[in-house]
């Protein structure tokens, strides 16, 4: 699965650390979310929505649906 996590933390001045805190998971999930080692749970992938006030399509993108 693609994402912007990593492009949107930067634009909002956060670190993996601050990120994972909000979220309430370790860095380390940021960070394998960010390298595209592991896809988030749903109600993972709603928070971070709600957090950066996206869609979870504007986030995450299926790599079978990008052209």
């Amino acid at each position: 699965m693609n994402n912007r996590l990593k492009v949107l933390r930067a634009e909002h001045n956060l670190t993996q650390a601050q990120l994972a805190d909000l979220l309430n998971v370790s860095r380390q999930t940021v960070n394998a979310i960010e390298k595209g080692k592991f896809d988030p749970s749903l109600p993972l992938a709603f928070k971070a929505a709600r957090l950066f006030k996206l869609t979870i399509e504007d986030i995450f993108q299926d790599e079978e649906a990008v052209p």
